[in-house]
């Protein structure tokens, strides 16, 4: 058998494996927030766009399509951590943005990085290293 076709030599499978397991360890510490990861991740998103974001601007950065994104959308809306507008210069466009329950979660949230990183077992610099290997292959990869 070619060498190159096992499966822990291939790179996708260390990405998929990895985020899998990223995912998982995220869930415990999520739950008590009562957010799921790609909750959280919408969340982290509106917390830096404190006057709202675009559903299609929000799409692009979270890499997710309106398909995926709208459902998520909703149960956020039904949790009362979201609200949906219409824009008032383009009724097109609808804005995301935090209700006050939204906003105040965020002091809940803060301890998650910090809490993720130990995780890891890296350095500071090991990180900083790895998230600019890993943003060097998303620019290679056309990403």
């Amino acid at each position: 058998m070619n060498n190159n076709l096992l499966l822990e030599k291939q790179l996708c499978f260390r990405l998929y494996s990895l985020n899998k397991l990223m995912c998982r360890l995220y869930v415990p510490v999520l739950k008590e927030l009562a957010l799921t990861y790609p909750q959280y991740l919408v969340m982290m998103v509106l917390w830096q766009y404190k006057a709202g974001i675009s559903v299609k601007d929000l799409g692009e950065k979270l890499d997710l399509d309106s398909g995926t994104l709208s459902p998520l959308l909703k149960r956020m809306e039904k949790q009362m951590l979201i609200k949906r507008e219409r824009d008032s210069t383009d009724e097109r466009v609808v804005l995301i943005k935090l209700t006050q329950k939204g906003v105040e979660l965020q002091k809940s949230a803060e301890h998650i990085p910090e809490e993720m990183f130990a995780v890891t077992g890296l350095s500071p610099d090991k990180l900083q290293e790895l998230n600019l290997t890993l943003d060097q292959l998303m620019d290679n990869l056309g990403g």
